[in-house]
């Protein structure tokens, strides 16, 4: 019912786009046009034309001024365009205003990744995420009432214009907000159920971010033996895929691939999937996967690490692995420790397959920093503990003793080592003191 609401008589048509790129207060970046093109074509678009414009600030009216808008209204007639692609965000009444001028569709930056998305999500949450972000950006854009379907009048002294279509149609949008919210709200909390498992089972999860593009499904499928859909085009995927991995020292750890991030996400898009980049923010290591073959490399870097940083995800350890180093004939493979000697930097080819062992092992010491070496004496009815030790992969020896006990050396965490002495009958061999006092109680 939804769907069916219109904001306003829009031209139908063909994929035939006009690109429009604007630089406010600074020329344009060609890269910037690069990376649009590849979002357009992404969403099936054919780019048959570009128009670029620079600005001190945006026109109030068409966001170009008047001569750049004619201009991109003539280009539009000549090249038989349907549609104008905006590098930019538009308000409604600059939307609205190119579209009535130029006689095309307009779209500008959010819309399109939105319909990107829309193209893309596959699983039931996902569809219900990208839904709800297009809610939110259809609210605002929302700008007619059409009085011939006024509903029914007040009483005496109370004569007046009833319900308009407007009102009718953002009264409907609410509706469908509020129960998106519901559904997402609930497959949140099954997910969260599933993390409270793995937290009562401590299981490393290793989460795998980066710019769209970069490379990051084909790494996890590499790591993983998983088949997740890969394309060369950007947001390939968007359903969050997990899987578990075994890796030497550490045991099982669960990775998980999220959405590609990109040079101003809608912040609908952000706020809608904030339960899939949940992952993320739970992460006991982050994987930022980077296009080692990227220019802008650097720049990618830091347009990910701000959006870690406002879904609450910018503190959590990383490790940066540069990807592609194939189309990279100066780079090798290899990996680099920070100053705390825990691996930082990791140099691979999810596509050759160069350098994989090593990451995987740099990620096993990522992902459990700083390991303690310790020998533990477990008595017979502590058993589920030294079960535990070794689906974890954490023993590294064992001894049995006369009467049955097990001494047994172990690689723990500091934290993880704390929770397993504090069980009934594990004390360290190490500690006479605390096994004195173990055994009396």
């Amino acid at each position: 019912m939804v769907g069916a609401l219109a904001l306003f008589e829009r031209p139908t048509g063909g994929e035939r786009a006009i690109l429009v790129d604007v630089g406010i207060g600074h020329p344009v970046d060609p890269n910037d046009t690069a990376e649009f093109k590849a979002l357009a074509a992404s969403a099936g678009a054919v780019p048959v034309g570009t128009v670029l414009a620079n600005r001190a600030r945006p026109d109030p009216k068409y966001f170009v001024g008047t001569g750049k808008a004619e201009e991109i209204r003539a280009r539009a007639a000549e090249l038989g365009a349907e549609l104008v692609l905006m590098d930019q965000t538009l308000s409604p009444s600059q939307e609205r205003n190119l579209e009535k001028l130029t006689n095309c569709r307009v779209l500008d930056r959010n819309g399109l990744i939105l319909d990107i998305f829309a193209q893309r999500a596959r699983s039931f949450e996902g569809k219900l995420q990208v839904e709800l972000a297009q809610l939110s950006h259809l609210s605002t854009r929302l700008v007619r009432g059409w009085t011939h379907l006024e509903r029914q009048k007040g009483g005496i002294g109370l004569r007046g214009p009833g319900e308009t279509q407007l009102e009718t149609d953002r009264r409907l949008i609410a509706k469908r907000i509020r129960t998106l919210r519901g559904r997402l709200e609930k497959l949140a909390q099954q997910r969260e159920t599933g993390r409270q498992v793995r937290r009562e089972v401590p299981v490393p999860t290793v989460a795998l971010v980066g710019y769209t593009n970069a490379g990051k499904s084909t790494l996890f499928n590499a790591l993983t033996g998983s088949d997740t859909y890969v394309a060369d085009q950007l947001f390939a995927t968007l359903d969050p895929t997990v899987r578990r991995i075994k890796l030497e020292r550490v045991g099982e750890v669960v990775l998980a691939d999220t959405v590609g991030f990109v040079r101003a996400l809608p912040h609908e898009l952000i706020a809608a999937f904030r339960s899939t980049l949940q992952e993320a923010r739970d992460a006991d290591l982050l994987l930022h996967v980077v296009d080692a073959s990227d220019p802008l490399r650097n720049e990618r870097i830091v347009q990910v690490r701000e959006v870690l940083a406002g879904i609450g995800a910018g503190d959590i350890r990383e490790l940066t692995v540069f990807n592609k180093i194939d189309l990279v004939g100066s780079e090798r493979a290899r990996v680099l420790a920070g100053p705390d000697g825990v691996p930082q930097q990791a140099w691979v080819s999810a596509a050759s397959g160069a350098g994989l062992d090593a990451l995987r092992e740099a990620v096993g010491e990522a992902v459990r920093p700083h390991q303690l070496r310790r020998t533990l004496h477990i008595e017979l009815p502590a058993a589920a503990i030294r079960s535990d030790l070794y689906r974890r992969d954490a023993v590294r020896a064992e001894r049995q003793c006369e009467d049955g006990s097990w001494e047994i050396d172990v690689e723990l965490g500091a934290a993880e080592l704390a929770k397993v002495l504090g069980g009934r009958g594990v004390v360290l061999v190490d500690d006479p003191e605390r096994a004195r006092k173990q055994r009396v109680a």
